[in-house]
């Protein structure tokens, strides 16, 4: 009997712990990433500088690179500084500005890349895409997924507690993307990855069932792993497909529309999976959406990332520009402007009267 099987590129290593960026070297040379530790080190120019201090006699054979800003020239800049030496590998050491810059610049130079985070915003630890600025706004671009991931719950601990919350909102909102995805391939014929579908989902549904915070160790180490088994869903599906939908086109469409007025990637998609819900009519999802948003601090009404229901519905009608294509919740109910600003205004009441419920309890 033939075996069916297929080969799906998974990182060597997923190391989450405290302590776990000390076993740098050791983890490189065990599964020959780098034996001889020649490795390039991209760091941000923040925290980098005490990361270099603290480690860097532990890493005698690398050479330390600083990312400036997370844009498609500082990739390239990154790309030309480490291009005319030899290095075994690319590792990433920082958030996600870090590691995106740092894997598409791997990409270029056909070198693998290790990502260590210092943060856990979002799930662009271990997922095969870069998100960078580019002169058009902001792009997506493919890249291989690191070959190894260390999350190091010391470094964790260092970071906002605003931006660690972000990944809440982030692995929550896979729930959305993957009810998008089943809806087009029901109505569309879309090809759908059911393997894909599971990682993406079990992974938010650990973040969302965990009754921890971010300063509990036991919650940090599922939302770590939950943010690494996100990119791994991406990387079987060959696309964002499983973490991303209406809730990602809404967050486009706020990065495009008020460039100025960003919020954090997480919180913004958090809160684009709770209308998203609240379009599909999904009572069950949305009370635990926004309970679980609700709970960790997160925006779960406009007004708490700082738009009105009239900005925040012209952004709702503007979303499926963002990503063409793609067929969501948004591309299914086909809402005029006029239903649109209707549909926030009640989205935005039921929100409201859910808090209150959840604060009365």
């Amino acid at each position: 009997m033939p075996l069916l099987a297929r080969m799906i590129p998974a990182p060597l290593v997923v190391d989450v712990r405290r302590g776990a960026l000390c076993e740098l070297a050791k983890i490189l040379a065990d599964q020959r990433i780098s034996p001889s530790g020649r490795v390039a080190i991209a760091v941000g120019p923040t925290h980098g500088p005490v990361v270099r201090e603290t480690f860097q006699a532990g890493l005698a054979g690398a050479d330390w690179f600083t990312v400036d800003g997370c844009t498609i020239n500082a990739a390239i800049r990154l790309v030309e500084q480490i291009r005319p030496r030899q290095y075994d590998a690319i590792v990433g050491i920082g958030g996600g500005t870090v590691l995106d810059v740092t894997k598409f610049a791997a990409a270029r130079l056909g070198l693998p890349m290790v990502a260590v985070a210092t943060n856990l915003a979002h799930d662009g630890i271990a997922s095969p895409i870069s998100t960078l600025d580019n002169d058009a706004g902001r792009g997506s671009y493919s890249v291989p997924a690191p070959i190894a991931v260390l999350v190091d719950l010391d470094l964790i601990g260092q970071a906002p507690p605003r931006s660690v919350r972000s990944g809440i909102g982030d692995i929550v909102s896979n729930l959305s993307a993957t009810a998008d995805w089943e809806a087009a391939h029901r109505l569309r014929g879309e090809a759908i990855d059911g393997f894909a579908v599971s990682l993406a989902r079990t992974a938010a549904q650990a973040v969302m069932d965990h009754r921890g915070g971010v300063g509990d160790d036991a919650f940090l180490t599922t939302l770590a792993e939950g943010l690494v088994l996100s990119g791994m869903a991406m990387v079987v599906a060959g696309n964002s497909r499983p973490a991303s939908g209406a809730c990602h086109e809404i967050s486009h469409a706020i990065d495009l529309r008020y460039p100025g007025r960003r919020a954090f990637h997480g919180e913004q998609v958090g809160l684009g999976a709770a209308f998203a819900w609240f379009l599909r009519g999904d009572a069950d999802h949305f009370n635990a959406t926004v309970d679980c948003l609700y709970r960790h601090g997160l925006p779960v009404r406009p007004a708490d990332l700082g738009f009105s229901l009239d900005e925040f519905a012209e952004i709702v009608c503007y979303a499926p520009l963002t990503r063409p294509g793609r067929f969501t919740v948004l591309e299914e109910s086909a809402l005029t402007p006029e239903r649109t600003a209707a549909k926030v205004a009640e989205f935005d009441e039921n929100v409201r009267a859910r808090t209150q419920e959840i604060a009365r309890d």
